[in-house]
């Protein structure tokens, strides 16, 4: 990933970081937004956990290779046990086990019906956020994940599920895991580098689940070419991509205020999937898209200040 966030962090005026952010977290979005439609597509063919460890061992390869190309050396490793600590939970939480709960959850769910039940995450991260990490309550996030969270429940309205309480609980699951590590990791990237704990999460997550490697041989010999395409899809662009350029957004973006623009994602998923699988999206998912945008609107709006009253200091800047 160390190329992708090396263009983004390119010498510029400082006032430029919160639209670099920005961009990384448009890029993140849309690459997420495949990856359900990805997983929903082959997950017939891989289980979830062999489908998360190639997934994961390609990210893992992708950004060894990115490193090595763009800085020709590896990114500063965490210091201290509490740096380990943190980046071995984001690992484990986050990119292995709710990779795997989601590969789960849908073999029982659509790929929209999933992206909508695992975008509570942004709420869960909005008040652990303000909890936990001291980000407050802005009126702007409050009324944006309110109306986010209001379009989702219009997208799962007229979702055409069969109801499968296995895979409600799984994408719950997957919810609570991604929230636990938004805030795991914005608390590491305070004092870990940002394209260190993505490269070592992923390579943590592929090493919990290397016990299936016999399992994932076994099923890759019978697996057609499509699937294990995308499998390297998903390994490459939603974790290796995708995941970097979260981590760079969220070194200098509040975790609940990112975590909110998230609610984007099943609008988006909505639109791949009859796209590329032949779901076809119903009256309430497309109102339910349009309202999740606007509240990704409404919770990054920032009144302007006077030329007066402005301060420098004031400027959305990076993260320690």
């Amino acid at each position: 990933m160390a190329g992708v966030t090396q263009l983004l962090s390119r010498t510029g005026r400082p006032r430029s970081d919160s639209t670099k952010a920005a961009l990384a977290a448009l890029v993140t979005m849309v690459l997420w937004s495949s990856a359900f439609v990805g997983i929903r597509a082959i997950g017939d063919v891989l289980s979830p956990a062999p489908l998360a460890l190639l997934r994961l061992a390609v990210a893992s390869v992708t950004l060894t290779v990115l490193i090595t190309l763009s800085a020709r050396r590896l990114p500063p490793l965490p210091r201290g046990r509490t740096s380990w600590l943190l980046v071995l939970a984001y690992g484990v939480l986050w990119l292995c086990c709710y990779t795997v709960a989601l590969n789960a959850a849908e073999l029982h769910l659509d790929a929209g019906t999933a992206a909508l039940l695992v975008n509570i995450a942004p709420l869960l991260v909005t008040f652990g956020a303000g909890a936990f990490l001291g980000e407050g309550f802005p009126r702007p996030l409050l009324l944006g994940g309110a109306v986010g969270m209001s379009g989702i429940v219009i997208i799962g309205l007229g979702t055409e599920s069969e109801g499968d309480w296995i895979g409600v609980v799984l994408c719950v699951l997957a919810a609570v895991l991604y929230a636990t590590g938004v805030l795991i990791q914005k608390k590491a990237l305070v004092i870990v580098d940002a394209t260190a704990i993505t490269w070592l999460g992923c390579l943590i997550g592929t090493a919990v689940l290397l016990p299936w490697t016999p399992q994932l041989v076994t099923e890759l010999a019978a697996a057609p070419t499509s699937a294990v395409l995308g499998a390297v899809y998903l390994g490459v662009f939603p974790t290796a991509i995708g995941f970097s350029t979260w981590a760079y957004a969220l070194k200098r973006t509040d975790a609940g205020k990112l975590s909110v623009s998230t609610y984007a994602v099943p609008a988006l998923s909505v639109v791949l999937s009859w796209v590329l699988l032949d779901e076809i999206p119903t009256a309430y998912g497309l109102v339910g898209g349009a309202v999740c945008l606007a509240g990704v609107a409404v919770s990054r709006y920032r009144p302007r200040r006077t030329t007066a009253s402005a301060d420098p200091l004031d400027a959305e800047s990076p993260a320690a």
